[in-house]
Formats: structure tokens, C-alpha cells, sequence
């Protein structure tokens, strides 16, 4: 079994972040991603990287990844199944690949998963005009009429990106108005395919073989080609919980500054921590910030690196 001094969950901003300075701090390492960028890969535009005006989450994620490279930082494409604290201090964790490793500490970059409505037809309708993902699916829907549920800066940009394709896009919301940054409000405002429906929520998604209307809460059944749901994510902290990692009643895991868990050793950062201001940069900083503390605990146990 191999013994390393920090092992690293998680494949998008945060965890390769982590990594990254691990490397830097001659720390030994296991940098495990199930999906290699993470869920920023599925992001059509970038524009708040500082120094790239504007690049995909693709893109962005391959200079990531050439970084690592440099490094000599392999990324293992594979699912960390289990993880536990041995007797002898160590975390040991087991993945779907068979791989077993023991780290002195553990820097959980998990992420989150999309948040489904959990209405009616939107299980049986997945993948049959029902989506989660404009960057991944918008291209399928060139002169379709389309509709995004939610109302954050995501389902804004949503939006946007599929405006470039579908011939018309609703934006259905149970607030009163969505809630984007000013400049992409903007953007949706002065754009004549988009239009805002507030105050409804689905109530029912319907199709046969595809997806064919919405059910709105106020008695209006929608004709629509697609449905793109964006109305948030939820942290994948199954690992931390393991662990008795503390987290807060949404299910993000608590943090301090230096991205420290309640458990000695063990370190988040990235979409699955408790930062309200999820973006790749903050969670790129968590990362930083996790192995700074995964070199400092390592140092200070007296435990020298391998």
C-alpha cells in the first residue's frame, strides 16, 4: 500500500489547486478525480478568471491540467469509494479501481452534483429533452423553443448560451426576478430571445418518448422542445461524513480560513465547503489554502515527507 502525505479528492479548481501546491510544498501525493476539470468543464464562458478576459471551463481546465503535468502530477481517473482513519493515524482510502492508499491528510475537493426538481416526467424525460447542461446539450436545440428553471447567475448564462441556438428561451423562476450579476441581467434584458417568466414553478414535466410541455403552478402547460434545470447543486460530502467531518444543515462541510475541518487532518475546499461565493477562483484559493494546512500539519506532527 502506498503512504503519502496528503491525498486529494476531487478533479475540478479546488482539488488541482491543491495539488499544485502540494507538489510545490515537496509533499508527496494522490490526486484522485472521478471527472478530471469537475463540473466546470460543462461551463460555456469564463469571464472572471483574473488575466483571461474570457475563456470555456474546458479550456481553463486544460491549462489546469498542463500545470499538473509540468509537475509530474498524475491525475488517477478514479472513484474514491471509501475512506476511513486507521489506528495508526492514517486515512485509508480505497477506490473503484482497486487502489488502496494511506495519507497523513486528506483534502476533500468533492464538489457538488445538479439539483434535480424531483417533479414528475423528470426522470423518465432525462436525456429525452430534459437537461442539466446548456454547454453539453444547447447545440441539439438550434431553432427549438427551450425554457431554463431557476434564476441564479448559472441559469442566466444558461440562458444565454442557448439563445445562440434555440429560438426562443424562457427563463421560469418562482421569485420575482432572477438574480444574476448585473452584467449578465444586463445581457439577458437586451436580448430579444429570452423572456423572464416569475413567480411559477413546475409542477410536472410531460412527454412520451420526448419531452413535450410544462406544467406551471399557475395552471399553464408550456409547449417545449427542452428544459434545462438549474436551480442549484448539492455538496458530495458522503466521504466527509464518513470522517465526522462536521457540516453546516445544507450539507456543506465547515471550514475555517485555512480550509480546517473539525477533524485534525482532514481539509475541504471548493463547491463542496461552506464559502457562500462559489467560483472556481474561491475555490482555486480553498485549495491553496488546504494544502498550505496539509504541509503545516505534516511539518508540525514531525512527521517528515516521503
Amino acid at each position: 500500500m502506498d503512504i503519502v502525505d496528503v491525498a486529494i479528492i476531487g478533479g475540478g479548481p479546488a482539488g488541482y489547486s491543491a495539488a499544485i501546491y502540494a507538489a510545490r510544498f515537496r509533499l508527496s501525493l494522490r490526486l484522485f478525480a472521478e471527472t478530471p476539470g469537475g463540473l466546470i468543464i460543462t461551463t460555456h464562458l469564463v469571464e472572471n478568471w483574473p488575466g483571461i478576459p474570457m475563456i470555456s471551463g474546458w479550456d481553463l481546465m486544460q491549462r489546469f491540467q498542463e500545470h499538473l503535468e509540468s509537475m509530474q502530477v498524475p491525475v488517477e481517473i478514479e472513484r474514491v469509494l471509501d475512506v476511513s482513519r486507521g489506528e495508526d493515524g492514517f486515512f485509508h482510502l480505497k477506490t473503484d479501481g482497486g487502489t488502496e492508499v494511506a495519507a497523513r491528510t486528506l483534502i476533500l475537493g468533492t464538489g457538488s452534483e445538479h439539483r434535480k426538481l424531483d417533479v414528475p416526467g423528470e426522470k423518465e424525460l432525462a436525456n429525452k429533452g430534459v437537461s442539466y447542461c446548456a454547454t453539453c446539450d444547447a447545440a441539439l436545440f438550434k431553432e427549438k423553443v427551450v425554457a431554463i428553471v431557476g434564476g441564479s447567475d448559472s441559469a442566466a448564462k444558461e440562458a444565454l448560451l442557448l439563445s445562440e441556438y434555440a429560438s426562443k428561451v424562457y427563463i421560469l423562476y418562482r421569485g420575482a426576478q432572477i438574480r444574476p450579476e448585473p452584467i449578465n441581467a444586463e445581457r439577458v434584458a437586451q436580448n430579444p430571445k429570452i423572456e423572464v417568466v416569475p413567480k411559477v414553478n413546475v409542477k410536472e414535466i410531460r412527454g412520451t418518448d420526448r419531452l413535450q410541455s410544462v406544467l406551471l403552478d399557475n395552471g399553464t402547460e408550456l409547449p417545449l422542445d427542452g428544459v434545462f434545470i438549474a436551480i442549484g447543486h448539492l455538496p458530495q460530502n458522503e466521504l466527509a461524513l464518513k470522517l465526522g467531518v462536521e457540516v453546516e444543515p445544507n450539507g456543506e462541510i465547515k471550514i475555517d480560513r485555512l480550509a480546517a475541518t473539525n477533524v485534525p487532518g482532514v481539509f475541504a475546499a471548493g463547491d463542496v465547503a461552506n464559502n457562500p461565493f462559489k467560483q472556481a477562483i474561491t475555490g482555486a484559493s480553498e485549495g491553496v489554502a488546504a494544502a498550505f494546512s496539509a504541509y503545516e500539519y505534516v511539518r508540525k506532527a514531525e512527521i517528515q515527507p516521503t
